[in-house]
Parts: structure tokens; C-alpha cells; sequence
């Protein structure tokens, strides 16, 4: 399906701001100097944990979903996701009138399902090691004659997801600083590859690498490959947010261009890193929102004597896997 689809470019990510403008929250930048002695770095934080349903997926949704014409918008919008992409596209669908079913894990955090249902969507719950959640989705969005919104492989989805570098690359500027390295978290790419053509727009030096689980590195043995590479697994990290089975085949092509290199973060790394964000940063992550965090604060993204901005990506963890990573 993606491969007759062009990439977006940094026109279409400046789009998606005008459209976003005064519907998403524009996050600050946060510095921390207990991060910055740490890691010997000087840190720039992107909460997107304190955007609209707690991740930087809304930023995307919307952008897809406003798009839709009118007279589409009563079949609605079908969505599989393991918990953030379904509460943006819940959300935003919400907002604009249009009913929405959304494919999601049975093991995804009850968290993510409660909220995806409290914002009223229909969620359709599905096993993520013996199931195929696209094939469902495609099902019944073919049955209700409704539009499927992928996670990550879509150039609105991508567009929008972009304006979070795009808003990393001003809010630098506008302090006369240019990054060496800005990081995000990983899952199908949608995030890194939009922030990679909004920060390498106005800072074509920076370096952009991508944040992901041990075990799950499909990214940077993509990129050491030339060719997307599949997991190994379909579950086995608490970092729930990041297990895609394979980088995107649109993201990839943006990706495998402009951000080229990975880091990646064990489990125990990356509950530590939740940890350190409330307790020192006084923020509320989930795992899969802290592995760049984790990465950088273990030393594998080389930013020591750097400036660097690191994307929390979302804040939504049940409140037992957070306390346990507060004892750990």
C-alpha cells in the first residue's frame, strides 16, 4: 500500500503545524541541571507526555483525521494500536464527530484500554502473538466502509508526528543553540523519520538517532542491513509502545536516509530512567516513552561536551508498573 505513497516533506510537516495550532499543546523544552551533570551533556527535555492524551500520537491522528472530507466522516475511522495511537485517534475523532474502532492487544496496559473507551471509541481486542491486528483492522474497516488510520506508515501521520522536531528545531534557534543529537523512541518510525525532515530542515548537521528496547532493534539493524529488518519477537519488553514488528516501509525511507543509527536500552535501563524522571525531572513516563532517556543517561548516544534534545514520548503507564519501577 505504501509503496505507491510519496514520504512527506518539510512543506507538508509546516502544514500539519498551521493545522495543529491551538489543538495540540505546544510542549516546552525543559532543562534539568541534575540531567546536564549526569551526563556530561546539555540536555533539552520534549515532554510529550504532557500533550493531549499523554503522547505525541495526537499530533498525528489529527492531522489524518482532519483531512478526512465531511461527507466521508460518518462511516468513521478504524485504528490498531497498543494504546497511544488509540487514544490520538480516539481523541481526535471525538473531536471532530466521527465514530471510531480501534484493534488493540488484549495485554496492552489497562490504562490505555479504559481511557481509549472513556474517550468512545469501540475497542476490539485482539492476541498480539497469534493474531494479525492489521487484518482485523482492514476487516472491519472494509465491513463498515470506513478509513483505515495506520500508526505510523502514513505521510499525514508522518507530517503530523513532525511537528514535535519541528518544534525542537525553533525553540533551539530562538536560544541561538543548534543540537548535535536529538533522540527519540522508536516503534514503526513515524516519529523519528517526521522529526528527522523537520530538524535536519533547519540543523542538517544534527545527528537523529533512534531510541529502542534490547531485543527490539529492528531500526538499527535495518539500517546496518539497507533493508528492513524483522523482530525476532512480538512481545518480551514492559516498553509496550515500542514493539512493531518492523519498521515502516514509508518511515524507512525517510529514515534510512536521515537517521541511519540506533541506541538501544535494556528493560532494567529503561525502568531506571522512569525512575530518574520522577524522581529528579518530576515527570511521570512510561517505559516505552523513557528509552531514549535511558540510552542517553547510560551513555550510548556520545553526547557528552553535546547539546542534545531527548523526546519523552508518552506519560501513559498504569500506575502498578510505575510504582514498581519507582521501588526498582
Amino acid at each position: 500500500m505504501t509503496e505507491s505513497v510519496l514520504p512527506p516533506t518539510a512543506a507538508d510537516i509546516h502544514a500539519a503545524a498551521a493545522r495543529l495550532k491551538g489543538v495540540a499543546v505546544r510542549t516546552p523544552l525543559i532543562s534539568s541541571p541534575v540531567l546536564d551533570e549526569a551526563t556530561g551533556a546539555r540536555v533539552f527535555l520534549k515532554p510529550e507526555t504532557l500533550q493531549r492524551t499523554g503522547s505525541f500520537k495526537f499530533r498525528g491522528a489529527y492531522n489524518r483525521l482532519v483531512q478526512i472530507p465531511l461527507e466521508q466522516r460518518a462511516a468513521g475511522v478504524v485504528a490498531c494500536s497498543s494504546g497511544n495511537h488509540a487514544q490520538g485517534v480516539a481523541a481526535a475523532a471525538r473531536m471532530l464527530g466521527m465514530p471510531a474502532v480501534i484493534v488493540m492487544p488484549s495485554d496492552a496496559p489497562a490504562l490505555k484500554l479504559r481511557r481509549t473507551r472513556e474517550l468512545g471509541a469501540q475497542v476490539v481486542e485482539y492476541d498480539r502473538v497469534r493474531e494479525d491486528r492489521d487484518a482485523i483492522a482492514h476487516a472491519i474497516a472494509s465491513e463498515r466502509g470506513a478509513i483505515f488510520v495506520p500508526p505510523f506508515d502514513d505521510p499525514h501521520i508522518i507530517a503530523g508526528q513532525g511537528t514535535v522536531g519541528l518544534e525542537i528545531a525553533e525553540d533551539l534557534a530562538a536560544l541561538g543553540l543548534a543540537p548535535d543529537i536529538v533522540s527519540a523512541n522508536v516503534s514503526g518510525g513515524g516519529l523519528i523519520s517526521g522529526m528527522a525532515l523537520s530538524v535536519k530542515e533547519r540543523f542538517p548537521l544534527a545527528r537523529i538517532v533512534a531510541a529502542e528496547p534490547a531485543g527490539f532493534d529492528d531500526h538499527a539493524r535495518s539500517f546496518r542491513s539497507g533493508v528492513r529488518e524483522r523482530n525476532p519477537a512480538a512481545s518480551g519488553s514492559f516498553c509496550d509502545a515500542l514493539l512493531a514488528p518492523m519498521p515502516g516501509a514509508l518511515t524507512f525511507q525517510v529514515s534510512s536516509v536521515l537517521v541511519g543509527e540506533g541506541a538501544q536500552a535494556t528493560d532494567a535501563e529503561v525502568s531506571a530512567a522512569v525512575s530518574f524522571a520522577f524522581r529528579e525531572l518530576k515527570l511521570v513516563v512510561e517505559p516505552g516513552g523513557a528509552v531514549a532517556l535511558a540510552a542517553l543517561l547510560n551513555g550510548r548516544l556520545g553526547a557528552e561536551g553535546k547539546t542534545v534534545a531527548i523526546v519523552l514520548s508518552g506519560g501513559n503507564v498504569d500506575p502498578e508498573t510505575f510504582a514498581a519501577c519507582i521501588r526498582a
